[in-house]
């Protein structure tokens, strides 16, 4: 009995220690993402939910309309991702006078995001599902030995390239240093 115990121990402090690994690393990699300003920004399709409607959102489509913010998440509901939620949501408008569209990316079903992007997203800006992670992985937006992603934003131009790319566990600087990039691109681009 004691040897059961003794395993059950060493596989609760093993797990513990994975777990702890993973934010340490993912908390030394928050300098930069991986994809770097001047990539292709992977192009993808997938069931996004905006104002708890389903739809299929196409990021090559939204980008025929404009520059769009990409962020990554790791969980709808967490504490981070709440108050992230509520930021983008907030600034939607801002978005939207520089002629950009938001989109949200987690490993959650597209039942939870129906309920997140009512809730916390106000039903302002779609939220996509990515239950395989092939989103995440392929813009390398995933926190290490988890299913969860990083907490990476990505602005990307009209013709696929990235032009900016924040990494941070902590919520706060994402929407600021988005719509800042976003500013300094559309002076550069004025519409002709």
């Amino acid at each position: 009995m004691n040897d059961i115990l003794n395993r059950k121990n060493v596989l609760t402090a093993l797990a513990g220690a994975v777990v702890s690994l993973s934010l340490s690393l993912a908390c030394m990699s928050t300098a930069q993402a991986a994809l770097k300003d001047g990539a292709a920004a992977p192009d993808f399709t997938t069931q996004a939910s905006l104002g708890g409607q389903v739809s299929t959102y196409s990021l090559h489509e939204a980008l025929k309309q404009g520059p769009v913010v990409l962020y990554f998440y790791p969980a709808a509901f967490t504490t981070g991702c709440t108050i992230e939620a509520h930021e983008f949501a907030d600034a939607v408008d801002q978005y939207k006078a520089l002629g950009a569209t938001v989109i949200g990316v987690s490993h959650d079903n597209i039942e939870t995001l129906n309920k997140f992007s009512v809730s916390e997203c106000r039903s302002k800006f779609a939220v996509a599902a990515d239950p395989d992670r092939h989103i995440m992985t392929a813009y390398d937006a995933t926190l290490p030995l988890t299913k969860y992603a990083n907490r990476v934003s990505y602005v990307i131009a009209p013709d696929g390239k990235v032009i900016y790319s924040f990494t941070s566990l902590s919520p706060d600087l994402h929407v600021h240093n988005t719509l800042q990039a976003l500013q300094q691109w559309v002076s550069q681009h004025p519409k002709q």
